[in-house]
């Protein structure tokens, strides 16, 4: 497994009596994290996709009885562990969750979810003081140097920071070359390791037509699931400007209500960013409408169907401002202080 920078924070929760709670899109390595852990650790692992897996797990008698059939004692002193994958889709788990919690506090719980929306309206109150949160989401360029097994590369990004004339530095050309690849190509760990061109846009297209299938339709019962593609496609070609909700409904022939309603849900499953304009006045910084960014550049251009080089781009300033604000949300622990 190449590292990713949330792993050693996450690890370093396996001691805490607190349920640990992985959030992120598809494909970007949650389940390649946590059976790491599990490989490390110790413990169950449980794919809720799978029904019989959920049939496991989903009342607190249930649960209890398949962790003493695999060799939990409620009286042992060590932890154990459980690992459990996509649990989104039912709600009534947070309930098991919470008396496991508060009942059985040698067994620490791990668990991955791809839509903040739902989870966060389903543990808001009943894993209150229970939860820790993380986030992983497609690679940061300093990730994808490491995938790339450039850590020569890495070194050298690095060292940059500590450069203060640039005009008088000697660029490293293969450094700019991948950053391209970055820019046009995204994050997502499967695109990052395809050895081609051809595979990168397979990997793509079979990433967003299971978010579309498994998300909109089946899970979030989106109705007009055309719309909804032709507004992600909108909001691909204005990526970075101001958003105007009349023309994204015109474009995908719904109303505005369901545009926003709609943008909404496409932030909470991490396709895109809404970045708030700065006003002294708060009330104009809610209303004023903001701008919007995929999360990853690679989702973008998959959705306007256009890889071509940089050169021959008139997107080339915006992708780079996604690349640049994309970073900021990856990393930044204050990401609604950042305004436009």
């Amino acid at each position: 497994m190449y590292s990713r920078i949330e792993y050693s924070k996450i690890y370093q929760s396996k001691d805490q009596p607190e349920i640990t709670v992985l959030l992120g899109p598809r494909q970007v390595g949650k389940t390649t994290l946590i059976k790491a852990l599990q490989e490390e650790l110790g413990g169950l692992y449980f794919d809720l996709d799978i029904l019989s897996n959920y049939e496991r797990v989903k009342s607190y008698e249930d649960f209890l009885q398949t962790l003493k059939l695999n060799g939990y004692r409620e009286e042992q002193q060590e932890k154990f562990y459980i690992f459990l994958d996509e649990f989104q889709r039912y709600a009534d788990l947070t309930m098991v969750f919470k008396n496991i919690y508060d009942h059985h506090p040698n067994v620490k719980i791990f668990a991955t979810g791809s839509s903040s929306f739902t989870i966060k309206n389903q543990i808001q109150e009943s894993l209150a003081g229970r939860k820790k949160i993380f986030h992983l989401y497609p690679l940061n360029f300093e990730e994808f140097l490491i995938f790339k097994e450039r850590d020569d590369l890495l070194e050298q990004l690095r060292n940059l920071r500590t450069i203060t004339q640039t005009s008088k530095m000697n660029t490293e050309i293969e450094l700019y070359t991948l950053l391209e690849e970055f820019m046009i190509w995204g994050g997502y760990p499967g695109v990052v390791l395809a050895p081609s061109t051809e595979e990168k846009k397979e990997k793509l297209q079979s990433i967003f037509d299971a978010f579309i299938k498994k998300d909109l339709v089946d899970y979030l019962k989106i109705e007009k699931f055309l719309a909804a593609k032709r507004l992600i496609e909108s909001i691909a070609i204005n990526n970075g400007q101001i958003a105007n909700y009349n023309n994204f409904a015109q474009y995908a022939d719904i109303n505005a209500v369901t545009v926003k309603n709609y943008i909404e849900l496409l932030r909470e499953t991490f396709i895109i960013m809404e970045l708030r304009p700065f006003f002294r006045n708060k009330n104009k910084e809610v209303s004023k409408a903001p701008k919007l960014y995929f999360l990853d550049n690679g989702a973008r251009n998959f959705f306007i169907n256009n890889f071509n080089p940089l050169h021959l781009r008139q997107d080339a300033s915006f992708l780079f401002e996604g690349y640049f604000i994309s970073e900021f949300y990856k990393t930044c622990l204050e990401w609604d202080q950042i305004k436009y």
